[in-house]
This record gives structure tokens, C-alpha cells and sequence, in this order.
């Protein structure tokens, strides 16, 4: 686990960021996570899962957008910084995520215990 920790501070740390336009959500279905990411996240119970679940919707998607937008997983990260996975709104970094960097946090998701958020 705490070599998985390593990885996902590292890899947070080469995605490259950008300004959302306030109050979208359009990317914030429901993802899956590493366990390990999923630990930092409030707990929410499965009467509040199930009701995202129903909205398509990620449960930690509040009025305002996301609540836990400094913890968002790597997946969550990655949306708008690469031209397979682009802002619905045209927003992007001023560079895009670097294609290694991309590979290794799809090469994470696939090769780690992933859970729906």
C-alpha cells in the first residue's frame, strides 16, 4: 500500500491542472478508484451511493461541483488533460498531460484493486 501511495503522489504531481468552468460537473460520473485513493475520501453510506448511482452521478458531486476536489482520484485528474479524455467545455492545461504519464496512471488503474466511487 504505501508503495501505491508513492505512485499516486507522484503521478498527481505530472498531471497538469487547469480552471473548470464553475458549477460544471459534465465529467463527474460515477468512477472507479484504488483503494488506496478511495481511503482519503469522506465515507459516504449506500443509501447516499445508491442515490448517485441513480442520478449517474459521482457521490461526492455536490451543488457547487466537487467536494473533495484536492483528493479527486487520478482518473478525475486526467479529464481535460489529454485528448483521449476532453473537457466537454474546451478547457485545458496549457500543455497536455504527457503521454507517459498518461499511460502510467491507465497502466495503475488496470493493475491496482479498483473500487466505484
Amino acid at each position: 500500500m504505501y508503495k501505491n501511495q508513492k505512485v499516486i503522489l507522484r503521478l498527481r504531481a505530472n498531471i497538469p491542472s487547469f480552471e473548470c468552468v464553475e458549477g460544471c460537473h459534465d465529467c463527474c460520473g460515477p468512477v472507479t478508484t484504488s483503494s488506496e485513493e478511495m481511503s482519503r475520501l469522506p465515507v459516504k453510506s449506500d443509501a447516499e451511493h445508491e442515490a448517485a448511482l441513480n442520478e449517474f452521478n459521482c457521490v461526492h458531486l455536490g451543488p457547487k461541483g466537487c467536494t473533495v476536489y484536492d483528493e479527486r482520484p487520478l482518473i478525475c485528474r486526467l479529464f481535460g488533460t489529454t485528448p483521449r479524455m476532453p473537457c466537454p467545455n474546451d478547457r485545458a492545461p496549457e500543455q497536455p498531460v504527457d503521454p507517459k504519464i498518461e499511460r502510467e496512471v491507465h497502466h495503475f488503474i488496470a493493475n491496482t484493486r479498483q473500487v466505484l466511487v
